[in-house]
């Protein structure tokens, strides 16, 4: 499930008579800054040097403390609410899951030491003996029960919610022991217990906090780090968790600094304000790659930057609009600019990396003849004309949490400008942006926005299902009855390469219809400042508890 942030407060450009020199200022701003963003260049001017590794070098002891920088405040640390960066960036410490994503983008056992599946509709979990809470409760099964019921519970407008739509119940067992019973198979449920869906915290804790759960007072799970202070507006502290079952964390505290403009996250990692980061601003790769003040690395995110279409009750209904969009699309001029050179031009809506278990034919029916992601301005604006949606106003939402954002953002109007749409800028603020996911009325009077989508499982349907009638992501509410038949029997498929066939299928229909407008694939970047080291640098830090292993450097 995924994300990425805009903001700020911009009116809207005019058009009308000014379209043509609007055209000429957009297309020559993009151009400039394609020309002279990126990290360092070989002698032709090509990026040589992103290479993706899947952690940074051990830590060689323990410290007292390092300092994170993070983009935006969450809005709450209460687990069933954890579907952004900034939120699972800090929980993943805090709260843990049933099982554990790895950094190698695996799983295994997490909060339960054993996952079986005696029959197509059961799971049974049996947990570890001796797990403590942060409140000094030891987990039973009946915290087990409790916690993946709050993701189910209409009052708590849970993120992850779906993912419990194929569950009939969940019963302890035994005292160390829960039974999931599902409506049907579900080949995506025992996947997502690795992620937020699948955390526990303390039953008397979280009912002791009542309202308060997840913005005050402590949240009352397992991991490695428990909630310190939080000041609000500036940062998150967590200390160290000494009873905590597994590893010892290396640190005695993380402190994460909220620096929600893109340039005072750079400068702190360059001062040594703050130790590091993830979702490190593309602008910036270059000046700390060069600085010398740390290392920044770049892993697998099973991440995809897209065109989120948000409403399809005008033009962007049409499909015929929706390709000419992307038929203008400079993705090239993009990459280079909004991303800095370190991602790849795709027509995929899925990662490569999702697909790592599918066998070659499958992989040739998921990637082959996909619908062209070269620019042709002409046949796109054939297109618009066919459609009769030339001059059709369009809203994309915009932001200055970086260049992936704002250059994606103004590609767009490019790209509509030239083909007759006029397409409007609206600029939110980085706190606003994660409501886009989560609220329809921030969502608004808007048709797109850039949308980084990463995948929280290693399984191309967690991202292909949120164009199924009704999915929580399915923002334009797509709706085709053979493409739900697809993702259910998809999801009601156990072996993998049986389920990846009918992925593909799932593939080709959704890129066919550009439910999404895909752009490019995306590494995961981390800047690690001298002093410290041991972070993974893959999308797994979202659920793998990783601040436990940053220590000392060499």
């Amino acid at each position: 499930m995924n994300t990425s942030p805009p903001r700020t407060g911009r009116r809207p450009l005019r058009t009308g008579r000014r379209t043509a020199a609007l055209t000429t200022a957009v297309l020559t701003s993009f151009a400039l800054l394609a020309a002279c963003a990126g990290p360092p260049k070989g002698k032709d001017g090509e990026v040589t040097d992103v290479h993706l590794s899947a952690s940074t070098p051990a830590a060689r002891g323990d410290i007292d403390s390092f300092s994170w920088a993070v983009y935006a405040e969450p809005p709450t640390l209460d687990y069933t609410m954890a579907f952004d960066y900034p939120q699972n960036t800090v929980l993943s410490n805090v709260c843990e899951s049933l099982m554990r994503w790895t950094p190698a983008l695996t799983t295994e056992p997490g909060l339960a030491q054993q996952a079986s599946n005696p029959d197509p509709t059961t799971w049974v979990y049996d947990l570890r003996p001796g797990v403590r809470f942060h409140d000094g409760k030891v987990m039973t099964a009946d915290d087990v029960v409790f916690s993946l019921g709050r993701q189910t519970d209409p009052d708590n407008a849970a993120a992850w919610a779906q993912v419990f739509r194929n569950v009939d119940s969940v019963t302890a067992s035994g005292p160390l022991q829960v039974t999931v019973k599902l409506k049907k198979p579900d080949s995506q449920f025992p996947q997502y217990m690795a992620t937020a869906a699948g955390a526990v915290a303390s039953k008397a804790g979280v009912e002791a906090a009542g309202k308060d759960y997840g913005t005050t007072g402590g949240l009352a799970c397992t991991g490695p780090f428990r909630l310190g202070t939080w000041n609000k507006g500036q940062s998150i502290e967590l200390d160290r968790f000494d009873n905590y079952w597994g590893t010892k964390a290396k640190s005695k505290k993380a402190v994460f600094r909220i620096l929600t403009d893109s340039s005072a996250r750079t400068n702190a990692m360059l001062s040594g304000e703050v130790d590091g980061g993830y979702l490190i601003p593309t602008e910036s790769y270059a000046r700390l790659r060069g600085s010398g003040e740390g290392t920044l690395y770049f892993g697998e995110g099973l991440t995809t930057v897209n065109v989120n279409v948000t409403s399809m009750r005008g033009a962007l209904g049409d499909v015929r609009v929706r390709r000419a969009l992307s038929l203008a699309l400079d993705r090239t001029g993009f990459v280079k600019a909004g991303l800095a050179g370190a991602g790849t031009v795709t027509n995929s809506l899925t990662t490569r990396a999702a697909w790592a278990a599918a066998p070659e034919q499958t992989l040739k029916t998921a990637f082959d003849g996909l619908p062209a992601n070269g620019r042709d301005i002409e046949r796109a604006k054939a297109l618009i004309k066919e459609a009769g949606a030339t001059g059709t106003t369009l809203t994309v939402a915009t932001s200055s949490i970086g260049q992936d954002v704002s250059l994606l953002a103004t590609a767009v109007q490019a790209a509509g400008t030239r083909i007759g749409l006029d397409i409007r800028l609206k600029t939110i603020a980085p706190n606003a942006f994660t409501a886009l996911f989560t609220d329809p009325q921030a969502r608004a009077g808007i048709d797109m926005f850039p949308y980084t989508s990463y995948n929280s499982i290693t399984d191309p349907l967690d991202l292909l299902q949120n164009f199924e009638t009704g999915a929580y992501q399915n923002f334009a509410g797509h709706s085709d009855p053979q493409y739900d038949q697809l993702v259910g029997q998809a999801g009601a498929t156990y072996p993998v390469a049986e389920r990846m066939a009918i992925e593909a299928r799932l593939q080709r229909q959704a890129s066919e219809q550009l439910l999404w407008i895909p752009v490019a694939e995306w590494p995961t970047a981390v800047f690690l400042g001298k002093r410290i080291t041991g972070a993974p640098t893959t999308i797994a830090y979202m659920y793998y508890p990783w601040a436990a292993d940053v220590g000392a450097a060499p």
